[in-house]
């Protein structure tokens, strides 16, 4: 039984049915509700059928397990930032406006796939299932690569003097990501007071002005 639905729900990914990438959205957004609220380790697939008032059994056309269901939205939200980052760095732009650019597309992704993001911070990949070894792997080296790419902007502006070298460029670089990343304990993204963009660019000032070497500007 459990082969035949898999075989369907494979045959259903695969020609894209509408009906199907639909339910996966309202599955995905609920379950990301689900898993704020509890945590991975204490969401069940119960919790997010209940969290959609279907019953359990019907969530399996859907999705094979919670593990695939997390990193499967997880992957894809990474990727895309990373193709960000790395568009980002390679751009003819200066460095101040490279990393402003990168600061808040970085907020911006935060609050578009809030709490996604926000939840894969808070969980360890060094304690993993060992069925999920490979998703850890290949997520931690995504994450090397944006780390690089955050690095490479910053050397970019020690190079050219538009940054004043106050050090380490992956020093400076972890604390940008870091400070981004603390936003998980209060930013909501339905704050209308204080958007994403806002924040980012407050972030943005404060870091570039940190940096300042006299030659840049600090014009958004």
């Amino acid at each position: 039984m459990a082969s035949g639905i898999g075989k369907r729900r494979a045959a259903a990914k695969k020609d894209k049915a509408p009906n199907y990438e639909k339910r996966r959205k309202e599955i995905s957004e609920a379950a990301a509700r689900v898993f704020n609220q509890r945590g991975f380790r204490g969401t069940t697939i119960s919790a997010v059928a209940e969290e959609l008032s279907i019953d359990r059994a019907s969530l399996y056309y859907y999705i094979s397990s919670k593990e695939e269901l997390f990193d499967e939205l997880i992957r894809e939200v990474s990727v895309e930032n990373l193709a960000m980052a790395e568009k980002i760095e390679s751009s003819d732009a200066s460095p101040a406006d490279k990393l402003r650019s990168l600061i808040v597309d970085l907020m911006g992704s935060y609050a578009r796939t809030y709490p996604l993001l926000y939840i894969y911070i808070r969980e360890n990949l060094n304690h993993v299932a060992d069925k999920r070894s490979q998703w850890a792997k290949f997520m931690k080296q995504v994450n090397r690569d944006y780390d690089r790419a955050v690095i490479s902007i910053i050397e970019q502006g020690y190079s050219d003097g538009s940054f004043k070298n106050i050090g380490s460029a992956k020093v400076v670089a972890y604390g940008i990501i870091g400070m981004i990343g603390w936003t998980n304990r209060w930013f909501k993204p339905d704050n209308k007071k204080l958007g994403a963009e806002e924040i980012g660019n407050i972030y943005a000032d404060l870091v570039i002005g940190g940096l300042h070497s006299g030659t840049l500007s600090l014009s958004k």
